[in-house]
């Protein structure tokens, strides 16, 4: 790989800040990432060869740092999550059993034999794309101080899940490695509270500040790595092992001189880079030619959709549940995951992130919907009644 590439995906990958730059369209940034990817991959320009080792390697950098900053954005102080966390819970529960009786359906028309998978999938959130939106619109209320838990709880769950149920035949070993990767990040959070607590993380970040080090950056990429090498040694994709080390910070602190740092280097090169490789490695010819997938890929989304909207019946508002349909890290996380380990079909991991942009159109759709229904943070009712 030359410097010409990543020149070129640097370049392509503004396409992504370019379709999001519409506030009312509330499209995410990945979006325009992975459809720059598909055209400078074998089904556009084929100029990004997305095999190459090199290539794939940064990939999964940023695919490690797209989770743990993923995890790192999880709310666990915020008190609102605490407020509405019982409801939030019976009602992830719920869409949880309504998207296995979908996945085992799913599974059987099209003969995949994929049923855990796509449950899992129907029944995520993704906490990455909801809460933007969420705090972009003011959006506020009952209805979404129950939504933040709801969605926390399944974004969590299923990731934990998704390494359990993408191979069946090697699930006892996932679980195994599920457990240690949990119990190291457990171990990490217990060492950095002991650090937070007895002043030596904030001494540390005061030299760092001064002397120009960048200590934090440095330690925190090293432990995210060092996971992800465990993650990798006992069969769990580093998805788990950013997800949980980004959980373990957000329940500490995650200082904010950490946090402008993280989002340079990964929202400004290495997740943008990932994510065009996806879109390059997507076989969308193998989808073409085997249409059955692109009806899954839909299937997918409106069964998730479904799945979501389902909770009218326990009192949730339609525009609430279609935004907790969102998905994004779970799924792409399957198809990246699914490719490696080669338990895919040729065109399923297109499929599901075809099912993935399904529910992100929905979400894009329902925030307008309840922002006009009223769902406001009171400081924006206010400014309204005063205009």
């Amino acid at each position: 790989m030359m410097f010409g590439t990543l020149a070129l995906i640097s370049l392509i990958a503004v396409l992504g800040p370019l379709l999001a730059l519409p506030k009312r369209w509330h499209v995410p940034v990945v979006v325009g990432e992975l459809i720059a990817g598909i055209a400078v991959g074998p089904m556009g320009f084929d100029v990004l060869d997305a095999q190459n080792v090199t290539l794939t390697f940064l990939a999964q950098i940023g695919f490690a740092l797209v989770m743990f900053v993923a995890g790192s954005h999880v709310p666990v102080h915020d008190p609102h999550l605490r407020a509405g966390i019982r409801v939030g819970a019976v009602r992830a529960i719920a869409v949880g059993a309504i998207a296995a009786v979908l996945g085992v359906l799913l599974a059987q028309v099209f003969h995949t034999g994929h049923a855990g998978l796509y449950a899992v999938l129907m029944a995520s959130s993704s906490a990455a794309l909801i809460l933007p939106i969420v705090s972009s619109m003011r959006l506020g209320g009952v209805p979404v101080l129950q939504l933040l838990p709801q969605v926390a709880i399944a974004d969590t769950a299923c990731i934990v899940a998704l390494p359990l149920v993408i191979d069946p035949r090697h699930a006892a070993r996932a679980a195994i490695g599920t457990l240690v990767v949990l119990a190291s990040a457990a171990c990490l959070y217990l060492l950095l509270l002991y650090l937070e607590r007895s002043g030596l993380r904030r001494s540390a970040h005061r030299i760092s500040d001064e002397r120009k080090f960048a200590l934090e950056l440095r330690m925190n990429l090293a432990v995210l790595f060092g996971l992800s090498a465990l993650a990798v040694a006992t069969g769990v994709s580093i998805m788990l092992a950013g997800f949980a080390f980004g959980v373990a910070v957000a329940l500490v602190g995650e200082p904010r001189r950490l946090a402008r740092q993280l989002f340079a280097v990964t929202e400004g090169f290495l997740a943008p880079l990932f994510f065009v490789w996806l879109g390059a490695s997507l076989d969308l010819g193998e989808l073409l030619r085997r249409p059955e997938f692109i009806v899954l890929g839909l299937a997918l989304g409106v069964g998730a959709v479904v799945a979501h909207v389902a909770m009218r019946l326990l009192g949730q508002p339609v525009s609430m549940g279609a935004m907790a349909s969102a998905q994004l890290g779970v799924p792409v996380a399957a198809a990246t995951v699914g490719a490696e380990l080669h338990v895919l079909a040729p065109g399923e991991p297109a499929a599901l992130i075809l099912g993935a942009l399904v529910t992100i159109a929905v979400t894009a759709v329902a925030g307008s919907a309840a922002l006009r229904s009223g769902f406001v943070a009171p400081d924006r009712r206010a400014h309204r009644v005063d205009r």
